[in-house]
């Protein structure tokens, strides 16, 4: 099943945007947000797209969207290792 969604043609008139672009923004635009949400997988986002995992992953970066999100208490654990790492290698002996 495939879905149509029309937009005015003053929006790509002020938008200076060819349509084929513009379609595809608004598909990564949609696809960012539903996997945000966790509605949707990176490798399904990317069989939409008709790319591969990584290449989905740098669309949503590029398109402002977060690509790995943790939770808080990984969030707060994965800062804390990179802060223990870098006191270690700051504190070793340069070779």
């Amino acid at each position: 099943m495939d879905v149509e969604v029309v937009f005015p043609e003053e929006v790509l008139v002020a938008l200076r945007e060819p349509p084929d672009a513009f379609r595809r923004r608004v598909l990564i635009y949609t696809l960012g947000k539903l996997y945000e949400a966790g509605r949707i997988s990176g490798g399904l986002g990317a069989q939409v797209l008709g790319c591969d995992r990584w290449e989905f992953y740098r669309l949503l970066s590029e398109n402002g969207f977060a690509v790995i999100d943790y939770a808080e208490d990984e969030l707060e654990h994965e800062a804390e290792v990179g802060d223990a790492w870098r006191k270690q290698s700051n504190a070793s002996p340069e070779s």
